[in-house]
This record gives C-alpha cells, sequence and structure tokens, in this order.
C-alpha cells in the first residue's frame, strides 16, 4: 500500500496567482509524484497579473514564481534537472537579450547544478504582453 501512497500525484497550487488560476482556468501549478515534481510555466507576472516592464525583470520574476511554485511542492531550485524556456522574440534577440539573464539566474541559483535546458522563440504566450514561460521538473 505504501508503494501505491508514493506514487499517487499530489497536485499544489502556488499560494497567490496559482489560487486564481486552479479556480478560473482549472489547473494545477504543480504536481508531485513521489520524488518528481513537475511544474506549469512559469511567467514573471506578479499576484494580479502584471508584468514587468524591463525584459530582464521579467525574467527575474519568471525564476522567482518557478522558486515560490517548487516550494509549494516541496522542491527547490537546486532539485532541478530540466528547464525548457519559451521566448517570444528573434533567435538574435533571445541570444543576445535573453540568455544573458537566463544563464546568470541559473548561475545563482542553482550554482554548480547544470540541468538539462530546451529554449523555444515562440509567437506569443498565454498572457498578454508575456515575453518568456519557464517551466521545470524537479526530482528529490
Amino acid at each position: 500500500m505504501k508503494s501505491i501512497e508514493r506514487t499517487r500525484p499530489e497536485f499544489f497550487a502556488t499560494p497567490g496567482y496559482g489560487d486564481e488560476q486552479l479556480v478560473n482556468l482549472h489547473y494545477s501549478q504543480a504536481v508531485r509524484v513521489g520524488d518528481r515534481v513537475e511544474i506549469s510555466g512559469q511567467g514573471g507576472w506578479d499576484n494580479e497579473w502584471n508584468f514587468p516592464e524591463k525584459l530582464e525583470d521579467e525574467i527575474v520574476r519568471a525564476f522567482d514564481n518557478i522558486e515560490r511554485t517548487l516550494a509549494t511542492a516541496g522542491a527547490t531550485w537546486h532539485d532541478v534537472i530540466s528547464v525548457d524556456s519559451y521566448h517570444v522574440a528573434g533567435a538574435e534577440e533571445i541570444r543576445d537579450e535573453h540568455n544573458p539573464v537566463m544563464v546568470a539566474q541559473f548561475r545563482k541559483r542553482m550554482g554548480e547544478r547544470r540541468p538539462i535546458w530546451t529554449e523555444l522563440g515562440v509567437a506569443a504566450l498565454g498572457a498578454p504582453g508575456m515575453r518568456v514561460e519557464i517551466r521545470v521538473t524537479a526530482v528529490l
């Protein structure tokens, strides 16, 4: 019985914006199955769904939101094994404007841990004005 309980999914809503998404859009911010945590894509919004004007601030806030969501499910950046990031920008903008901030946040938050990373350019994301969305997988 205990092995079944450990593999049963447990869903989490990040306090604040996650509670609203759970009710309004019918999805959770994270799921934990055993020692694995998957989170939905996190953007650089605040609890009222406002985005910073500066791209750098939006990316840093997305990393902050990932940290909050991971903590809600019992994980940290040091548990992250995989990162998928989605960017509304051309290839040169991603390389020149997005990547330096992304890499600086990886180094700051994960230290020597180097997860796998898939980075995609997209035409649009789920909220008006949103320029970056990041989802991660963690193993405790």
